[in-house]
């Protein structure tokens, strides 16, 4: 692709793309981690239809594997998921463009995750590789500082391959601040700790919540009434279903397959949709996306999608459609939701995008519970 002249035609398209579409941007591994992307790739969609204009390359950055927004200012954050991990932060203009704010260490190996809390005060960082979460200060611009507490999870759970050590894979912010949950796929636990919001370190919250033995608990979806969350095990194939009570403890309500499919599925991300109605969990090795239907906070197994690939890693949802990114298959894939029923329906695609790992929607549109 040739990056100048893309660029030049984004810049040429702002104003038009800001009226008649909305801007995606999405993730991918680059060379740096086995992929074949070159950072993060920014595409225009269309609110009615749903479809993607892919524009191109938006910023050049090693393994940017997962995307947030800064909470009110245009500031997007990636992590690079590298031996020595890294955060990268760009100021992001009204046509879309990325204009790079800087680099800073997670001070751990491979982050996968990261969420900025609430107030906008913090950035959070999950270090898969090194068991870790890590605390960076946000100043009033959105600008990353130098981090204020990193704390190193300890153990190892069930499976000696995948379980040797802690593996922290996801950092959730409560919606109304002052608290964190950080889920660990290696040492199959939840940690909870409050946030200082003046020191930005983490306080434990004594004792973690421990899932079932081989669990591999990877990602949190929380609903929107706030009492209740699920979490998906990445190496079991499981949704676990807890209640959440003001004190941010959690109390196991109900587990569930997250498949139906012969072959074993490797589950992926998990998400509630807007209204809080249903759930959806993305199954990499069978290629779906399962619907579940949520009364009185329980999930109860609707019907599985395919989604074209064998490896949907990440997926957003943004109005009524459902955006499902495939890493191996190198695609995105697009469905519009039913209202009624939750089931998504292929509504085009696929839309091509070397090595996805994250789609993210513009700032208006993203979902936080």
């Amino acid at each position: 692709m040739d990056l100048g002249r893309e660029h030049t035609r984004r810049v040429e398209e702002g104003h038009r793309m800001a009226s008649s579409g909305e801007l995606v941007y999405l993730g991918c591994y680059t060379r740096e981690s086995g992929g074949g992307g070159q950072g993060i790739v920014a595409a225009r969609r269309d609110p009615v239809g749903g479809g993607l204009d892919v524009l191109g390359t938006a910023a050049i950055t090693p393994a940017p594997s997962f995307l947030a927004w800064h909470p009110s200012l245009p500031v997007l954050y990636a992590v690079n998921e590298l031996d020595e991990g890294r955060v990268s932060a760009w100021a992001v203009a009204d046509d879309g463009a990325l204009t790079g704010l800087g680099t800073w260490s997670t001070e751990g190996a491979e982050p996968c995750h990261l969420a900025v809390s609430p107030d906008g005060a913090q950035l959070f960082v999950a270090n898969y590789g090194s068991g870790s979460v890590c605390v960076l200060p946000l100043d009033e611009a959105g600008m990353p500082g130098e981090h204020t507490d990193l704390v190193t999870h300890e153990g190892h759970g069930a499976d000696p391959e995948r379980q040797e050590q802690a593996h922290a894979h996801m950092v959730s912010p409560e919606p109304r601040g002052g608290g964190l949950l950080a889920v660990d796929l290696g040492t199959d636990a939840i940690y909870r700790y409050d946030v200082d919001p003046v020191a930005g370190r983490l306080l434990p919250r004594l004792p973690p919540v421990r899932t079932a033995p081989g669990t591999g608990p990877r990602h949190l979806a929380r609903n929107p009434d706030g009492l209740h969350c699920h979490v998906v095990g990445e190496l079991d194939a499981t949704v676990t279903t807890y209640g959440l009570d003001l004190g941010g403890t959690l109390h196991e309500r109900g587990r569930a397959a997250t498949s139906t499919r012969p072959g074993k599925a490797q589950p992926s991300e998990i998400a509630v949709g807007r209204d809080g109605r249903f759930l959806y969990v993305a199954n990499r090795g069978v290629g779906t996306v399962s619907v579940f239907a949520v009364a009185d906070g329980l999930p109860s197994y609707v019907t599985e999608v395919e989604t074209g690939g064998s490896w949907p890693r990440h997926f957003a949802m943004v109005g009524d459609h459902l955006y499902v990114v495939d890493e191996r298959a190198n695609t995105i894939e697009i469905f519009a939701v039913d209202p009624g029923t939750g089931v998504p329906a292929p509504a085009g695609g696929p839309v091509s995008v070397p090595s996805p790992t994250c789609v993210l929607p513009q700032r208006q549109t993203v979902q936080s519970y």
